[in-house]
């Protein structure tokens, strides 16, 4: 047991796919990821998710955001400005998880101050590994401003 981890991470994941929505929760289901994952369809979904707008008042805020890029209505580029431009949100990280490939995108995503860039891999087995890669670096190894935030300040690792 992680004793940084006192309660569920939440996840919130901005995907407008429904098949990449259900490997993602396969992913979840295959190597028993007990995060809290919730499903946001476009970009104005994610921003009223993360406001606490509407449907989503009282809704806990995520330690994590994985965001596609190509959404519908406000797409991830704009998200993702929104999100690092709030102080209220711009220390949750941002993994951006898309198909593409482009330089622009990648420099884009990153000069938006993108947490991390992932391009989806081709194939059920390729993405639920990457999706528990995702799931180990950022709740096993890295400590979250919402650990901090919480109390839960202490060291990634215990003292040797």
């Amino acid at each position: 047991m992680n004793p940084k981890l006192v309660r569920q991470a939440v996840i919130l994941l901005v995907e407008d796919n429904p098949a990449d929505v259900l490997m993602t929760r396969s992913a979840f289901e295959d190597f028993k990821i007990t995060n809290t994952l919730h499903v946001v369809e476009d970009g104005v979904e994610a921003m009223a998710y993360l406001r606490q707008e509407g449907e989503f008042a009282g809704t806990p805020r995520p330690d994590l955001i994985m965001l596609d890029l190509n959404l519908p209505r406000k797409n991830g580029r704009e998200v993702l400005a929104e999100i690092k431009e709030d102080a209220a949100l711009r220390n949750i990280p941002v993994v951006v998880l898309t198909t593409s490939k482009a330089e622009q995108d990648i420099l884009q995503a990153y000069d938006l101050h993108a947490n991390s860039y992932i391009v989806k891999p081709v194939g059920f087995v390729s993405f639920v590994e990457a999706i528990k890669s995702i799931k180990d670096y950022w709740f096993s190894l890295v400590t979250l401003p919402t650990e901090i935030n919480n109390g839960q300040d202490q060291p990634s690792h215990p003292a040797d």
